[in-house]
């Protein structure tokens, strides 16, 4: 029997999760995406199927924000969680389902959780 990959792990929890979580209207699907350069998260409305806001540590607006080119560190996911938070705000978003997309919640998955729950969206 072969060994499956951690891509392969990563990607059989992530389909596990996502047959539970579902993201409407009213309460959209949190969903974060960590590579080993970059963390990127989308807040998605499940039913129309349609991306309502999106940040990442590439984009510009995080770039002027940070003094390095990062992703890298949990100071850098927490800047991020800032800007998507604010951008949640601004498009009426208070409610999310965390979709932790198959990552283990620990180091950057973590304190982006959290820094987003202490800046105050609700999940």
């Amino acid at each position: 029997m072969a060994k499956l990959t951690k891509h392969e792990k990563r990607e059989r929890r992530h389909l596990r999760i996502r047959k539970k979580i579902f993201g409407s209207s009213e309460r959209p699907r949190l969903c974060i995406y960590r590579s080993t350069h970059s963390f990127y998260a989308q807040i998605i409305d499940d039913e129309s199927g349609k991306t309502l806001t999106s940040a990442s540590t590439i984009d510009k607006e995080f770039t002027k924000l940070s003094s390095k080119r990062g992703g890298k560190s949990i100071e850098d996911v927490k800047l991020l969680a800032q800007i998507l938070v604010n951008k949640a705000k601004e498009a009426g978003i208070s409610k999310v389902v965390f979709d932790r997309g198959g990552f283990l919640y620990h180091g950057r998955v973590k304190a982006f959780a959290e820094a987003c729950r202490e800046l105050g969206l609700d999940f």
